[in-house]
Formats: structure tokens, sequence, C-alpha cells
């Protein structure tokens, strides 16, 4: 059984918690519990994350870190090729967006739901611009095919889904957004999918 190291609303922890749901993988979770700090504690650091975050997973000795790192360890293992690619081009796409999960991503609506949800001083005017740019892209994305990486769902989508759900929760609003919302649906609709827990803020701005 694959231990989770995480804590509920995390959307990185989401990530991998989703991923994991969908692959039908038994899951023992460990609520790491970032408002005590347990992230920091020195037997974490040592022994699950030297860089003090969630998630992270245990697969039977395999120590992994990174949402997005897990995620391509799970696919690679576990997904029998149906949530990456096998050729060059397909894996290029899907590492695209998980490079833009990474940044621009994390630097909008991650950031700007940071600043509501957890208290963090973030210049939330910046975030949520960055937001928009981002969820502009994203719309145009979406635009030309069902997926971020193409036709079918991928580990791209999962590193997305997150956020972007829960962006109304950081005051970005995705009423522009059609395609976005549509794909959101599409995500919530798979088999095995599980949400993350909604807070009450930013719930005004959908």
């Amino acid at each position: 059984m694959i231990k989770l190291y995480g804590f509920p609303l995390s959307g990185h922890s989401h990530r991998v918690e989703l991923m994991l749901s969908l692959l039908g993988l038994p899951v023992e979770y460990n609520l790491v519990d970032l408002k005590q700090g347990a992230h920091k504690a020195p037997d974490y650091l040592a022994t699950i994350n030297s860089f003090g975050q969630v998630p992270a997973i245990d697969d039977n000795g395999v120590v992994l870190a990174d949402s997005n790192a897990i995620l391509v360890y799970l696919a690679n293992t576990y997904g029998k090729g149906q949530w990456l690619p096998g050729d060059a081009v397909g894996q290029a796409r899907v590492q695209r967006w998980l490079s833009a999960a990474a940044g621009q991503l994390s630097a909008g609506p991650a950031s700007a739901r940071l600043a509501t949800v957890f208290g963090a001083e973030v210049d939330t005017v910046a975030a949520i611009a960055r937001s928009h740019a981002l969820l502009k892209l994203v719309e145009a994305q979406l635009s030309q095919s069902r997926f971020l990486a193409g036709e079918q769902p991928s580990i791209a989508d999962i590193a997305f889904y997150t956020y972007v759900a829960h962006a109304p929760e950081g005051n970005v609003s995705l009423a522009d957004y059609p395609q976005v919302r549509a794909w959101l649906a599409s995500i919530e609709a798979l088999q095995g999918f599980v949400g993350m827990p909604r807070t009450a803020v930013g719930l005004q701005s959908h």
C-alpha cells in the first residue's frame, strides 16, 4: 500500500491524491499538519522530504517528493500508458504543462489562494493578474483540444486541475473561461475522481 504524506487543503497534495484515486490504488493517508509545522519536523525532513514540503509518497520503500515528479512516477509505474504518452512529442507536450504548473500556475492561482486560505503575504493584485494571463492561455488551448496535452487526459491535466478548480478561493473568477469550466467538468466526470475540500473564502468570485 502506498503511503501518502499530505495536507487536505494543499493543492499539491491533492494532485497526488487525485492521481492515486484515478489509478484505483490503495492509499494510507498520513496527515502532515502544515499549520503545526509538521513538515519541518526533524524526522520528516530526515526520512520523507528534506525540502520540508508536502506531498510525498512511500511506495514500499520508494520515497519520493514533489507532486509533479510523483505524478510522472505513478503514470509510468501504474498508468499502463494511459496518463503519459509513450512518444517523444506527446511527452514533450505533457512536460510543457508540468513546467507551467510549477511556474505560472504556482505564481498565479496557487499564490492568490495562499493569501486567502493560509494568510500568506502575497501581492494579490499581481497574483490575480498572472492568474488571468495564464487562464487565457489555457482557454485558448482547450479551444483546440479536449485536454491540455491532447484528446485524452494526462498527468498535465491532473497537475493543473486543483488550483484552477479552486482559483475562486483566491478571488480569481472563472466566469470568462467557458472552455476551462467544461474541462474541469470533464476531469470531475472521470471514474475515481475525488475533490479537494473547498473553503468559504473567495467563493463570491465564481
